[in-house]
């Protein structure tokens, strides 16, 4: 089966800066809706940004201003650009390609 590989996770400090990235293992049926949910300990899982196939993007409030999505058509991968990183970021990130997730990559904000 065709699977969503991410990577760009890790340790930063308050302040600072991640990119985070993802694509298909394989070829897929259809990249129509892109995206990046998070999950941080003991809470929901909640919506993060999302890129629609005519290039409109969504944050969710917290993350407006700071975070960037953006996406490479012709790889079908999908980036997410965080920038002025706060410990409240702290979370195993998740990508989303329509019905296709991936493992997800930590993310932590810490002095």
């Amino acid at each position: 089966q065709v699977q969503l590989v991410e990577s760009g996770g890790g340790l930063v400090q308050p302040g600072g800066s991640l990119r985070l990235s993802c694509a298909p293992s394989g070829s897929i049926f259809s990249t129509n809706a892109m995206g990046w949910y998070r999950q941080a300990p003991g809470k929901e899982r909640e919506f993060v940004a999302s890129i629609i196939r005519d290039g409109f993007t969504f944050y969710t409030d917290s993350v407006k201003g700071r975070f960037t999505i953006s996406r490479d058509t012709a790889k079908n991968t999908v980036y997410l650009q965080m920038n002025s990183l706060k410990p409240e970021d702290t979370a195993v990130y998740y990508c989303n390609i329509d019905t296709l997730w991936g493992q997800g990559t930590q993310v932590t904000v810490s002095s």
